[in-house]
């Protein structure tokens, strides 16, 4: 079956604030979502999504992130399909990087996060699994995650910079398709 490129809602719509709900049961309807999910996430283009961004409020996360290799190799991407993720456990270091959110096209933001986490969730298959990340990807997760409380960048941020970013998108959107 083809994949399907979603819409993906952008701020400051309202749908992006709500919570979203554990999956019961991950079924073919859940595996076509992901894989939807995986196929949007890449046209965009970006390294994560999760379900409330294209409009579904299930607890489900896409991402590849890039892995560093050889300097001679092209960086490779492992898919992860996680359905009813939790956070475990967050290291006690803390990093300051640039985040941007497809929801919140061509704006970015120095957030401070936790440098590690460790993960559980449900596969693809629905089978239990454990993942302990750093770098971008603890990173990325954390940003889903914050997605999946209905937790977007900007509420991470200042009020004056959150309502600067919020002002840029809102005149971004005015602009004629062709200026």
């Amino acid at each position: 079956m083809a994949m399907a490129v979603l819409p993906i809602i952008e701020a400051p719509d309202r749908r992006l604030k709500v919570r979203s709900e554990p999956v019961a049961r991950v079924n073919d309807e859940i595996r076509r979502l992901l894989d939807d999910m995986v196929e949007t996430m890449r046209v965009a283009p970006g390294i994560g999504l999760s379900a409330i961004q294209v409009g579904v409020a299930q607890r489900v996360i896409v991402t590849e992130v890039p892995e560093k290799t050889a300097e001679d190799q092209p960086a490779k991407a492992t898919t992860l399909y996680l359905v009813n993720p939790e956070i475990t456990w967050t290291s006690d270091s803390l990093v300051i990087c640039e985040e941007g959110c497809l929801s919140i096209p061509d704006q970015f933001a120095d957030l401070e996060r936790p440098a590690e986490v460790a993960m559980r969730y449900l596969d693809r298959n629905g089978a239990s699994q454990e993942l302990k990340a750093a770098g971008v990807l603890a990173r990325c997760l954390q940003h889903e995650m914050d997605h999946l409380e209905g937790i977007l960048l900007v509420d991470r941020l200042s009020p004056v910079r959150r309502h600067m970013i919020l002002r840029k998108l809102a005149k971004a959107r005015k602009k004629p398709a062709f200026a």
